[in-house]
């Protein structure tokens, strides 16, 4: 058994972005029947390295990768999933991709129905074949079978529960007779505690029968219970590879945020003791992915307050639900006014902005010039950059006042470009996001939500950017509010942090407290 090959080898496996280095010489072994839990913080290269492994399209469209995947020794790279799922390896990814009308079984054997022959097939050629459905019933009940957990085959998946929805998934990549491999990223995150057990028991009965298995999760405590090694991976790098047995959550947490070495400010200032201008009362949002249930937070004015916590368990949803992007309840006083939830405009009247960690979607105009981009906002809902005509009849932009704010912002920022004209979607992520800060800055807000702002941006630009917020944050007085998944980033700028474990929150410390400290908060009520 120990000269066989194992199923599975990455060596030196490397991946950048258009420059943006997000995998560096990542090597790691998995043998048959094996569980493999893979942790790590948002942005720590996990997902990338799974589309790598899955043969994705991303991954093929923007230069391939660098580095060796080896198949029970053999060399093998892959162009598409099609010949992963050949080679099996299969793949349920954190977001559905089921057929709504279709039911479970359709689904489940989707594009490898059997058929069944007639007269007419054997005239006109096997187009005219009939599904067999009492074949099909009996491999997707086979498969529901493997899982241990009930699920009707015959319902439609739009009337499923979302667990019994993930369940249907993964039983269509077991109903694949040569499946080898199963990789499931955040499989657990949409189920119930009963389910999510039902689920861990199916990965063992998996393992027993000899599939390996790549576990992603943000709830470390699955990792232990299920998994036979744990790989923690951090800024696109391996930092520990260890037997599940012989570590702990604390352990794992502390790996993912990195050393308790000192980052804490350089210019720390005591925590401004002023007055709220923003209470956060019974916040719920009801955003894909997140969980806030019940979010009480008052923030200080003129302080940077850093809220952070892992995956899913709310730290994304309070800026958006707040800012009215998604359906939010609860109350949301800013200056002693109450502000209705649900309407972003009366946000921005109200002098709040936001920069959101979604820059392609929400955040840029792409195909926009970058004057474009950082004046728009602010000419939209504050009438700036523009000059009166005929007496103030009509407006007209005044194309030199934009020239000139875009400009100081490319010089403030460091913003490489051609120029203030060129096209939004030509810059790199890391300016990008700079363009996305500058647009906020140009509404010169009282308050500021600033989500991932570091996120996918190399080391150099991540340094700038705080920079930047922090000088925002003295100068001009502005109230900021930064959500990351880096902790040892809020600990650098902010004065205080909230931590938010499953959908609430968890605890508030000084940013000078330990990573520790902020690491037990952050598994201490995760769902």
């Amino acid at each position: 058994m120990s000269n066989q090959a194992p199923l599975l080898e990455l060596k030196n496996i490397k991946k950048d972005f258009f420059g943006n280095q997000v995998l560096e010489d990542i090597n790691l072994t998995l043998r048959e029947g094996e569980v493999l839990g893979l942790v790590g913080e948002n942005g720590a290269g996990k997902s990338t390295l799974m589309k790598i492994l899955f043969g994705m399209n991303e991954i093929r469209e923007t230069g391939g990768y660098g580095g060796d995947i080896l198949l029970c020794g053999e060399k093998v790279s892959f162009a598409t999933p099609f010949e992963a799922l050949e080679h099996g390896i299969g793949m349920v990814h954190q977001e559905f991709s089921l057929i709504p009308g279709f039911t479970a079984t359709e689904n489940i054997l989707l594009n490898r129905e059997p058929q069944k022959k007639s007269v007419l097939s054997e005239v006109f050629g096997e187009r005219l074949n009939t599904l067999d459905r009492h074949e099909m019933d009996e491999r997707a009940e086979n498969a529901i079978e493997k899982m241990g957990v009930h699920i009707d085959g015959n319902m439609v998946i739009s009337d499923m529960p979302v667990g019994h929805k993930q369940f249907t998934e993964i039983a269509r990549e077991l109903s694949k007779e040569q499946l080898r491999l199963l990789i499931l990223d955040e499989p657990t995150a949409v189920l119930t505690e009963q389910e999510a057990e039902a689920l861990l028991d199916s990965i063992r009965g998996m393992s027993a029968r000899g599939i390996a298995v790549i576990f992603i999760t943000h709830r470390l405590q699955e990792i232990l219970n299920v998994c036979d090694k744990v790989v923690v991976m951090r800024d696109g790098c391996i930092v520990k590879d260890v037997p599940a047995k012989e570590t702990s959550i604390p352990e794992i947490t502390r790996w993912m945020v990195g050393r308790s070495v000192n980052t804490t400010q350089e210019d720390a200032r005591p925590i401004p003791e002023t007055k709220t201008i923003l209470s956060i009362e019974r916040l719920w949002v009801d955003m894909p992915g997140e969980t806030v249930r019940d979010v009480n937070l008052e923030v200080r004015e003129g302080e940077i307050l850093g809220i952070g916590g892992l995956a899913g368990q709310g730290k994304l949803g309070i800026p958006n639900g707040i800012m009215g992007l998604y359906d939010a309840g609860g109350k949301v006083t800013f200056e002693g006014k109450e502000i209705p939830l649900n309407s972003p405009r009366k946000c921005l009247d109200a002098n709040l902005a936001f920069v959101s960690e979604d820059r392609r979607g929400v955040g840029l105009l792409l195909d926009e010039s970058l004057e474009w981009n950082i004046s728009f906002p602010a000419m939209q809902i504050q009438g700036k950059y523009l000059k009166p005509l005929l007496g103030g009849l009509v407006h007209w932009r005044d194309e030199a006042a934009i020239r000139e704010v875009t400009q100081q912002y490319i010089d403030e920022l460091q913003i490489k470009c051609t120029s203030s004209r060129q096209r939004a979607k030509e810059l790199s992520g890391g300016n990008q996001q700079k363009v996305c800060l500058a647009k906020a800055f140009a509404l010169t807000p009282k308050f500021l939500f600033v989500s991932e702002p570091t996120r996918g941006i190399d080391v150099g630009a991540k340094a700038l950017v705080l920079k930047a917020l922090k000088k925002f944050n003295r100068e001009n007085g502005v109230t900021i509010v930064m959500i990351s998944s880096e902790l040892e980033e809020l600990r650098q700028i902010c004065d205080r942090i909230a931590i938010v474990s499953g959908g609430r929150i968890a605890g508030i410390r000084p940013a000078t407290d330990s990573s520790e400290d902020f690491g037990a908060l952050m598994v201490s009520q995760v769902v």
